[in-house]
């Protein structure tokens, strides 16, 4: 059972990088255009949110046998945390003071869920608290691609909703299901599951509209629907979300 475990949380970090990955497009345009135009910095903190509180839940003091799950976060939070500090360098005045507050918001938010852990519980109750904390936050951040998925809906082209991108949310988050299941963690488990259901509903949808790619009912890009496809990635053994 272990190696199996195993072997998934390694599937979920090799899947998990690909997410990280995504966003970087993006930015290569930022930076080429000294701009962040339409795109929203808030999806990168929420992200780096979700993965600084996993990187957290997965350390062997907090929850035993975990440590993959620390791993990718860990990672993940790393990368965001770039992607954030360049969102802020080219973002208009108003929109730089809008993600500096929210980058400060979440870096005193975990490091209350830390300190309060570390100082203030002890054993299961500092599993339990953190888990909590996390895969709230994950279920928030899985929930995400409704956005798009309704986009493609109305407009019957999946244009920005690239197949790959789905195809790595859908194939991250179920490692990660299957490695919470595998472990009995439902901190993991839950919010992965979510990840997992709604990453197939996403290439259920291409599959349905796939021949509609770029020929969408004559309607322009909604604001945020471009960086939607790469931002919307939670990963929470992951993400996004990109265990």
């Amino acid at each position: 059972m272990h190696v199996f475990k195993v072997l998934f949380g390694v599937l979920g970090n090799g899947t998990a990088f690909f997410l990280f990955l995504s966003p970087t497009i993006t930015f290569k345009r930022i930076i080429r255009k000294k701009c962040t135009e339409q795109f929203s910095g808030i999806p990168y903190v929420m992200t780096m949110l979700n993965c600084l509180l996993y990187t957290w839940y997965g350390l062997p003091f907090v929850s035993a046998n975990n440590f993959l799950v620390s791993t990718v976060n860990g990672t993940g939070a790393a990368r965001e945390l770039i992607y954030v500090l360049v969102f802020i360098i080219f973002a208009p005045k108003r929109e730089k003071a809008k993600i500096l507050g929210l980058f400060t918001a979440v870096l005193a938010l975990f490091s209350a869920v830390a300190l309060v852990s570390l100082f203030a519980l002890h054993d299961k109750t500092r599993k339990l608290f953190c888990g909590l904390a996390a895969t709230v936050f994950a279920i928030i951040m899985f929930s995400s691609p409704l956005s798009i998925m309704s986009t493609v809906v109305r407009t019957k082209s999946v244009e920005f909703m690239p197949f790959f991108l789905s195809l790595f949310s859908f194939l991250c988050g179920t490692s990660w299901f299957i490695y919470g299941l595998l472990g009995r963690d439902p901190f993991v488990a839950i919010p992965n599951g979510c990840g997992s259901g709604l990453g197939a509903l996403q290439l259920i949808l291409y599959f349905i509209y796939r021949d509609n790619k770029g020929k969408g009912s004559g309607t322009t890009k909604p604001n945020g629907a471009a960086t939607t496809a790469d931002e919307s990635i939670t990963i929470n053994g992951a993400q996004d979300g990109h265990v």
